[in-house]
């Protein structure tokens, strides 16, 4: 799997037209959280970004992503080793 079809950002099907998933697996810290910031500064207030990652820091790199940026972490899961992790943007 290459890096560009494995990044590229896809609507979620069923969700708000805003929201956007990227597959972020096979990357290792800190590169799920540095493409995660480029995409969701592209989208607007309030848009739901949903990011899946492997690596096993990612929880707690999302959280303090959401904490510094003021973005609110709506889930983090977890299953056979895959985090999903939903951020909805910070309003302004």
């Amino acid at each position: 799997m290459n890096e560009t079809s494995n990044t590229r950002p896809t609507p979620v099907a069923g969700d708000e037209a805003a929201s956007v998933t990227m597959d972020l697996t096979g990357l290792k810290c800190p590169l799920p959280v540095l493409k995660a910031r480029r995409q969701i500064g592209q989208m607007p207030a309030r848009a739901v970004l949903v990011v899946m990652a492997d690596d096993p820091a990612a929880p707690l790199d999302f959280d303090h992503f959401c904490q510094t940026g003021g973005h609110e972490l709506l889930e983090s899961t977890a299953k056979n080793g895959v985090f999903t992790i939903r951020i909805a943007k910070a309003a302004g």
